[in-house]
């Protein structure tokens, strides 16, 4: 599209418009694509004062008079990739987002609006957007206030929890959270629900996590059956918190064996680790392989073998209370491949409490 591409050098399209052009007419072959470039040249006029949505507008009509056949194929394929997912976002908030077919979109929200114009009509003192967001949950999960029946599991210390330590929480899968706001949620059961009728009651229970002091190693745990048992894989995914391939923090989906069990690998806390779907079924493909370090004093730490022969090392995330030491910095960043050692100095073997809130909501009898 050499049009676009001199528009774009000439500073009559910028960066994010002129890829918009271009993908818009991804699916057309190279003579549609050059007549298309012709049609909606800068020097034509056709772009002029347009802004993101018109000239995603202006491509979709010149494309789809050139090649319809090829433009609903391409509309039909994106369905098929119509999903959910979620990402973190600032102030212990989240992203919840959905890519869906046009119609269910602009049906779900209009769904929503509507029942906040219902309720902004009345006495609601809540704002339209909160109206909408709480709408939302409640009708996805089922349940008014939207966790009844759903786990919640905050990884935090003795100290944050009971003492008013300034030590962050995290939930796993999700991140880092203020040690305020998980007092809030976890002792203050009272304010789950938005309103007063929402409101439901939440039952909480501790279980102890000890750490090794310094590194914040859990205790190993043992199986001898091939799946991992319940406690087992909450276990590495509080360890793991998320996919341990290096470089990849997606949420954990698979709990796999890192030495793998057909190759002699025994379910234990020290052999698994936290993977994502991808991940674990690449590293299934001929020419990776993986497998744990055992090195006393640091983190649960995983070698993996790229097939081209490249060597990369994951550690375990510190839990709530520890943190990366110098000792252990030194340790991951110098350290060369076959020669793995933990530092002379690093920090005793001792053990300590951590504590792991869980909350479970229930329905009021």
């Amino acid at each position: 599209m050499p049009r676009t591409l001199a528009a774009f050098r000439s500073g009559q399209l910028n960066e994010w418009r002129t890829t918009l052009v271009v993908k818009e007419t991804a699916c057309l072959t190279v003579e549609d694509r050059a007549a298309v470039d012709e049609e909606l040249a800068a020097d034509t006029g056709a772009l002029d004062g347009a802004g993101d949505r018109a000239i995603v507008s202006a491509v979709r009509t010149a494309a789809y008079r050139r090649d319809p056949r090829s433009v609903a194929r391409r509309a039909a394929h994106a369905v098929t990739e119509r999903t959910v997912s979620l990402r973190p976002a600032p102030d212990a908030m989240t992203y919840l987002t959905a890519l869906l077919p046009v119609a269910q979109g602009v049906a779900a929200y209009a769904a929503l609006v509507r029942e906040a114009d219902g309720a902004r009509s009345g006495a609601d003192e809540r704002s339209r957007g909160q109206v909408m967001a709480d709408t939302l949950v409640e009708r996805v999960t089922g349940a008014p206030g939207g966790i009844t029946g759903i786990d919640l599991q905050v990884v935090m210390t003795d100290r944050a929890l009971f003492q008013g330590d300034s030590e962050p929480a995290r939930i796993p899968g999700y991140g880092i959270i203020p040690a305020e706001t998980a007092r809030t949620l976890l002792l203050a059961p009272e304010r789950i629900g938005t309103e007063a009728h929402d409101r439901q009651d939440l039952v909480l229970w501790i279980r102890r996590l000890y750490t090794t002091p310094g590194t914040g190693e859990l205790v190993a745990m043992d199986s001898r059956g091939r799946l991992f048992p319940a406690g087992l894989k909450r276990f590495l995914q509080l360890r793991d918190d998320t996919c341990r391939t290096p470089y990849c923090d997606a949420p954990i989906r698979h709990d796999d064996h890192i030495l793998g069990w057909a190759e002699g690998g025994t379910t234990i806390a020290g052999n698994g680790q936290g993977l994502c779907e991808a991940c674990n079924h690449t590293k299934e493909t001929p020419g990776w392989s993986a497998k744990p370090l055992p090195l006393p004093g640091l983190r649960h730490t995983v070698q993996t073998r790229t097939p081209t022969g490249h060597t990369y090392h994951s550690t375990a995330p510190p839990l709530p209370g520890t943190s990366w030491s110098a000792a252990h910095l030194w340790a991951i960043h110098t350290r060369k491949p076959g020669s793995l050692r933990p530092p002379k100095d690093g920090p005793p073997m001792a053990v300590k409490n951590g504590v792991q809130v869980l909350g479970r909501v229930v329905q009021p009898a």
